[in-house]
């Protein structure tokens, strides 16, 4: 073993364990949401699997010596920085791959970039152990309906299709979240990432191979959902039904990725054993002084801890607010509220500080108004969420049958909005269910934007000039008639009466103490 690795493995232990203490309730939800959700259950062998794949390189990664990197702590302050604005937001993704980039950073920081291009594959490994990639869901959830419904027509089989449900002479289907395949698409790419670096050595066989485990999950997955219907439909709905409609895809699944692991391996290459030599003038290196590498460790250690400190000075200085919302009686003068709305609808936003849901009518038929206020926003309680929709998937009541936008004017300015077209859940081919149009958009501090990533963003910057996370979801909704455009001009109309208003409603709910 080459000299300066006993000091070197201690201090990269300590920052390890610092890192995993001060970023512990990070480290925490990751392992939670690796028990929770079925999708990232193969997460729990990402760390000991990369672990391994550095033991295996042992015996060449000793002979060299630690040469610790002060240039390393520029990148450990832009990720500390990067987790404490996901911190500042809730945003598990944003705050879990800083946790791992941090752990990942202190590799090189400590050892050096001769010893950590041994084990670049390893460390970028560990970047699995991140339950990130349901963001595809609702994509792939489209290409599956588009998919099964086509190959079922194809069949001979007549489909009669509204977003995600589609119902066929045997009976009702319905895309939901299981049916999406984003699992199976995760575990392949995990599996087959790790298949490509064990068995192949080029570069270009490698990355068509990982292309591989992602295209054919997708098309697998696809395949599946139409079985299953068949299935169903064949046997009078006895097969594929319930539980079993999950089982059968799972051995599919199985069944189709031990085929491709098959095939992958005819072109298996032999694995290159890289020995050193004595000429080999890296091993002539001199260790680092242990100056220099407690310097670099006390450096990382303090940059870690800044957005902790940050974090809680930031909460202090806001305060505690008492959050007060009531439905007013009338909001611009022409409308009033209504006791007996035309429709009721309440989207599926959780934990809101407050919320009303009330409805107001000038002449005509009413529009209802659903106002969800958020404050003091931590991970379970937060505005912009995957959680946070108009209907859930197995919603009773309402089904999303279309989405899409419209830009309405506010204040002089093009506000972009979120539209969507709801039926009455029990598809069926009458065509005579109440059907609602539905606007959304999000009020942060003010500002009104549609935008996921926007939101999160003027949230975090709001806070960090302390002006709070009050934020909130407006949603608009009134009955589809059956003359086109009534419903868009009559929510355009009340938009456009009383954004004042309610902009009033929330800036005083904003400054209620």
């Amino acid at each position: 073993m080459a000299p300066g690795w006993r000091p070197a493995l201690t201090v990269l232990l300590l920052l390890v364990g610092s890192v995993l203490f001060l970023y512990r309730d990070t480290g925490m939800a990751m392992v939670t949401i690796w028990y929770r959700s079925e999708t990232f259950t193969h997460a729990f062998l990402v760390p000991p699997i990369s672990l391994w794949l550095i033991w295996r390189q042992r015996h060449l990664i000793a002979t060299k010596s630690p040469q610790p990197l002060f240039s390393v702590l520029g990148l450990a302050a832009g990720v500390a920085f990067a987790w404490l604005l996901g911190d500042l937001v809730a945003i598990n993704a944003v705050t879990q791959l800083a946790l791992v980039t941090l752990l990942v950073l202190a590799v090189p920081a400590v050892l050096g970039l001769s010893i950590t291009r041994l084990m670049i594959f390893p460390l970028g490994f560990v970047f699995f152990a991140v339950p990130i990639g349901e963001f595809v869901m609702p994509q792939l959830m489209e290409w599956t309906a588009d998919f099964a419904v086509m190959a079922l027509r194809l069949s001979g089989i007549p489909v009669y299709r509204e977003g995600l449900q589609f119902v066929i002479p045997s009976g009702n289907w319905s895309v939901v979240e299981a049916c999406s395949g984003v699992r199976y698409l995760l575990a392949s790419l995990t599996v087959g990432t790790l298949f490509a670096y064990l068995n192949y050595q080029s570069t270009s066989r490698r990355v068509a191979f990982v292309l591989v485990s992602l295209v054919v999950p997708v098309l697998a997955n696809w395949m599946r959902a139409y079985i299953i219907v068949m299935l169903g439909h064949l046997s009078g709905n006895k097969l594929a039904a319930g539980v079993d409609h999950l089982i059968y895809g799972w051995v599919f699944f199985g069944v189709v990725i031990m085929f491709m692991f098959i095939i992958g391996a005819r072109w298996a290459e032999p694995d290159k054993v890289l020995l050193p030599t004595a000429s080999d003038p890296k091993l002539a290196a001199k260790p680092a002084s242990m100056a220099r590498l407690w310097a670099v460790a006390a450096g990382f250690a303090v940059l870690v801890a800044l957005p902790h400190a940050a974090n809680r000075a930031i909460e202090l200085s806001e305060g505690a607010v008492t959050v007060q919302l009531k439905a007013p009686d009338a909001l611009a003068p022409a409308w009033q509220a209504v006791s007996s709305p035309t429709a009721y609808f309440k989207p599926a936003f959780e934990n809101p500080s407050a919320e009303i849901n009330s409805s107001y009518a000038r002449q005509g038929p009413s529009v209802g108004l659903y106002l969800g206020y958020y404050q003091h926003q931590d991970y379970s309680r937060k505005l912009v969420s995957s959680s946070n929709v108009l209907v859930h998937s197995n919603d009773p009541n309402w089904a999303r049958v279309a989405s899409g936008a419209r830009s309405v004017s506010v204040n002089g300015q093009p506000v972009q909005w979120r539209t969507a077209e709801l039926r009455q859940s029990g598809l069926g081919l009458s065509g005579n269910q109440n059907r609602l149009l539905v606007w959304q958009v999000y009020w942060i501090n003010g500002r009104l934007t549609s935008n996921d990533y926007l939101a999160k963003l003027y949230s975090a910057f709001y806070r960090l000039t302390g002006r709070g996370d009050d934020s909130a979801v407006l949603v608009m909704y009134t009955l589809q008639d059956s003359q086109a455009g009534n419903a868009d001009a009559l929510l355009e109309s009340f938009v456009s009466d009383n954004h004042a208003a309610i902009n009033t409603l929330l800036s005083g709910a904003r400054r209620a103490k």
